[in-house]
């Protein structure tokens, strides 16, 4: 497997094998495969029938392990769709530096993006996922990277525009990111957001949400970076059914999600473009979704 980091280690079954072994015997014996994933931070790898092995490539992605092993069971209680919830928590050893996760295993496949309206009910099960999960109450969340006001991301995403010269329109795209990176910032009572709802962690069953996973950037904060998956997954039909069905979203947030939108897009593509083909095609297609 191609690294896509500086710093990353390479996972192998294993080393994932020996974990099993030395930290949870009883599931020692269970069949292992790597899960293919366009994700960039965390090896996967299915145990069994019922549950995926988690465990971080990247130094980065490791803080938000404890995290979620905290707080993702307790959310999980409070929505109705499934999540990726973490049942054990792994300890480093002498060959692998970090904690792990063992989760639940959820059923679907990741959604390519809309070709002719066949995610309209999905956009309403998206929205609704969103409202629910916005109005969960638990006091003392930690806050998201994610859930911050826009702006705090002006420096990484002008320098990504500097360095996409010559692959899209300067010009236009810095006058859309001064546009809506300048919003005005969200002044409600921070919300519980996932952080990271792009495709590659939403799985769908016949067109229909069947889970949401990877909870790495959960917590409180803005709602608007939630909003991501409408230029990253809907066309302009689907993406205003989403719009509609979501609650407690005005128009300055939904405008600060289409700028969280640009942004990572942005971030993305000159990071991946030579060692993640999947996420510099999502890159450059919710580049052209902004726009619309």
């Amino acid at each position: 497997m191609n690294k896509m980091h500086q710093g990353e280690l390479i996972i192998t079954e294993t080393l994932v094998r020996a974990l099993l072994d030395e930290q949870c015997a009883e599931w020692a014996s269970m069949p292992l495969q790597r899960i293919a994933s366009s994700g960039t931070d965390n090896a996967l790898f299915r145990l069994g029938d019922d549950y995926v092995v988690r465990l971080p490539r990247i130094d980065w992605a490791v803080n938000s392990i404890d995290k979620e092993y905290e707080w993702v069971p307790k959310l999980a209680k409070m929505l109705t769709k499934p999540i990726s919830e973490p049942i054990f928590k792994g300890q480093p050893n002498s060959s692998y530096p970090w904690p792990w996760m063992i989760t639940q295993w959820n059923e679907g496949l990741n959604p390519v993006f809309e070709q002719a309206n066949e995610y309209e009910l999905l956009a309403v099960d998206l929205a609704n996922f969103i409202n629910q999960l916005h109005m969960v109450k638990l006091d003392g969340g930690p806050k998201s990277r994610r859930g911050v006001p826009l702006i705090q991301l002006d420096i990484d995403t002008k320098r990504a525009i500097s360095e996409l010269d010559g692959e899209i329109n300067i010009s236009q795209i810095s006058e859309l990111w001064t546009q809506l990176s300048t919003m005005s910032s969200w002044h409600n009572e921070p919300v519980w957001v996932h952080g990271d709802i792009l495709p590659g962690n939403v799985l769908i069953q016949n067109n229909r949400l069947s889970a949401v996973i990877d909870f790495s950037d959960v917590g409180i904060g803005d709602p608007a970076c939630d909003l991501v998956i409408a230029w990253s997954l809907f066309n302009e039909h689907s993406r205003n059914v989403f719009k509609k069905n979501l609650v407690n979203i005005d128009e300055e947030t939904w405008q600060r999600g289409r700028g969280w939108a640009l942004s990572i897009a942005l971030i993305l593509l000159p990071y991946y473009k030579n060692t993640n083909p999947t996420l510099a095609t999502l890159a450059r297609r919710i580049l052209q979704q902004v726009m619309v």
